[in-house]
């Protein structure tokens, strides 16, 4: 768990309340999916990232709005984190027409462009590549947005990471890659498949910058992505950030992989003591820099968000078999 010391920053405390703001917005919106998956009307896999929010909202809370994220399969907090509205979210997680995706993609195809979220991919490793392409077009107009790539340690392990840090590298893109290294690929253990457990130290043999961070500090996550930010916002070429963390859930699914024999119940529940949103949030308790009522307020109000959001999404209609083909593929005459 962080120390008291850590709230002792630079920060404002508007900044501060705004990141246990965004990590609550997280962790609430996955553990309603936890307690609405086993009604069976949502139909699509989810993977939840409770446990990790610290990342998504100590990286995003450096971001402009013109900004660029690509996520993975694991995405919702990524794209709560750069401002997504909860409707949409829950309605794609219903499959509904007023999806984020129309309803045709689920919970591993998260997209809102105005907020510069641009599609999740299912494929490990899928977004490193689109994200290192978006860099590009940005450094080749110049139009000053940054891009960040989040991804887990089992993408780094697919040579497209290598491969697209070593052209972001080359061509000093404005990009940052996070790896939210939770210590599993699926439920494989980082110490049976990495010969070396730094995965931020891949950056130096690009000549890059690294680091590798206490992910469920979100200060520790916010000053890091903050000097990765501005390294790359200056033509300074991209960062590597590795964050360690734990997800509570399963690879896939509302469940503890724990309950099927897949990891260390002990292991779980040291992480758990660890938790990124109680940690942070005694420090303001103790700090004085908030308080239960504020907190409470906090959450009363994201709640009702939540609520509306549901409510939103069982209302609204499946797409229909006419809006099977349409956005599969768009050209300029509107066609497929």
């Amino acid at each position: 768990m962080t120390s008291v010391a850590t709230i002792d920053t630079d920060l404002s405390t508007e900044t501060l309340i705004a990141l246990l703001t965004s990590m609550l917005r997280i962790r609430m919106f996955e553990e309603r999916i936890v307690a609405l998956y086993p009604e069976q009307e949502m139909k699509c896999p989810v993977h939840l990232c409770i446990g990790q929010e610290a990342i998504a909202s100590g990286v995003c809370a450096n971001l402009e709005v013109k900004d660029y994220v690509f996520s993975n399969h694991r995405g919702h907090g990524h794209a709560i984190a750069k401002g997504a509205d909860f409707r949409p979210l829950m309605a794609e997680f219903y499959g509904k027409k007023t999806g984020c995706s129309a309803g045709k993609g689920g919970s591993m195809h998260i997209i809102d462009l105005p907020r510069g979220v641009f599609g999740t991919s299912a494929i490990v490793g899928g977004g490193i590549p689109m994200g290192v392409g978006a860099a590009l077009a940005s450094s080749l107009k110049r139009d000053g947005r940054v891009t960040i790539i989040f991804f887990g340690d089992g993408a780094s392990e697919e040579g497209v990471f290598y491969e697209s840090f070593n052209f972001a590298a080359l061509k000093k893109l404005p990009v940052v890659f996070v790896c939210e290294n939770n210590l599993y690929a699926t439920n494989s253990p980082q110490t049976a498949r990495h010969s070396t457990c730094r995965i931020a130290d891949s950056a130096a043999v690009f000549g890059s910058h690294g680091a590798c961070i206490d992910g469920n500090d979100a200060v520790s996550v916010y000053w890091s992505a903050k000097k990765a930010v501005e390294k790359a916002r200056a033509g300074q070429g991209p960062s590597l950030i590795e964050a360690l963390t734990y997800r509570w859930k399963g690879h896939v699914g509302p469940e503890a992989d724990h309950e099927k024999g897949l990891r260390p119940k002990d292991e779980l529940f040291e992480w758990i003591k660890r938790c990124p949103i109680e940690g942070f949030k005694k420090q303001l308790l103790d700090t004085g820099l908030l308080n239960e009522e504020r907190i409470a307020d906090i959450t009363t109000s994201i709640k009702v968000e939540i609520d509306d959001a549901i409510e939103f999404a069982k209302m609204s209609q499946y797409p229909s078999p006419e809006d099977l083909l349409k956005n599969v593929y768009f050209t300029p005459d509107g066609g497929i």
